[in-house]
């Protein structure tokens, strides 16, 4: 019983780092194959845009300057919701989370993305989500992306590994 419990733990294990290593070196061509033709299709009802601002006086001495991004949401059924964020932030992840449109769990590679824009992925359908910057595969995480005026990313629900 004990062998099959710690045979199980290991799997899990090889499951989890499996999964990291996808998110980082994998490609999402399929996804982003089909979220490019679907972005030919109009788009559906339930799309928002935010737009944000970070209030802080922006005065002529301040070394941070304000930056717009976009950010494509494309859920599990397809659907997308654009985001249009301003802010000062220096990198994607403090952007996401002052928006509060991305949370997840810390691991040693920073934040492990699991929930954007309210929908959250589930490691037992080996679903997850792929980040792209400008339709191609980013192969960074949201803490060591920097962003700059005009970026855009794109988030997609994929599954399998």
């Amino acid at each position: 019983m004990n062998q099959t419990k710690n045979r199980r733990v290991i799997s899990l294990l090889l499951g989890v780092l499996m999964l990291l290593g996808m998110a980082a070196f994998a490609g999402c061509s399929q996804q982003e194959t089909e979220s490019k033709t679907s972005s030919a299709m109009p788009q559906s009802s339930s799309q928002e845009e935010k737009v944000s601002s970070s209030g802080e006086d922006s005065s002529a001495g301040s070394s941070v300057s304000a930056k717009t991004i976009t950010l494509t949401v494309v859920h599990k059924d397809k659907s997308e919701n654009s985001f249009t964020i301003s802010t000062e932030a220096e990198n994607l992840r403090e952007a996401l989370e002052q928006e509060k449109l991305a949370e997840g769990e810390e691991s040693s590679f920073g934040l492990f993305v699991k929930t954007v824009d309210g929908e959250t992925v589930d490691d037992g359908n080996q679903e997850w989500w792929c980040l792209t910057k400008g339709g191609e595969m980013w192969n960074y995480g949201v803490d060591d992306t920097k962003i700059a005026d005009g970026d855009a990313f794109e988030f997609t629900f994929t599954e399998g590994y």
